[in-house]
Order: C-alpha cells, then structure tokens, then sequence
C-alpha cells in the first residue's frame, strides 16, 4: 500500500509537472527562484485539476492561451 501510494503521487504530481509544465526544463538556479516558481506550478495544477471540464490538462492550458473567457473561468475553480 506504501509504494502504491508513492506511486500515486508521481504519476499525478510529479510526472504531471515535469511534462506538461516542463519544471525538469527550469532554468531557474538563484536565490528563492526556483522554489517560487515551483509553488506557482503547482498552484496552477490544482486550478487545472479543479475544473470540471473533462479534458487532459495540457488541453485546458492550451485551452486557456488561445481565450480569455476560459482563462478567467478557471479561476472561478479555485479552492
């Protein structure tokens, strides 16, 4: 159960952020940079997740560049 659970934890966190968000691409190195922007990262996955739109989240960030009206509505998401 204790390496499910870890294994749960990549593939939806983890994995999410290095290849939707690029974060393994980063080149962010000083100072509170990198941990800042981490924190953004995520705040934005959970933003992203807590849409009900039924799409993978690399399609409602892509989603959300192309129109201004999903961008602010998935703000209206946020818990």
């Amino acid at each position: 159960q204790v390496v499910r659970t870890h294994w749960t934890i990549e593939n939806q966190l983890h994995w999410t952020l290095d290849v939707v968000f690029d974060e393994d691409d980063a080149r962010t190195r000083k100072n509170n940079g990198p941990e800042n922007l981490a924190i953004i990262r995520r705040l934005a996955h959970n933003i992203l997740r807590a849409h009900p739109l039924d799409k993978p989240l690399a399609s409602k960030m892509r989603r959300a560049k192309w129109s201004k009206e999903f961008f602010f509505e998935l703000f209206t998401y946020m818990r």
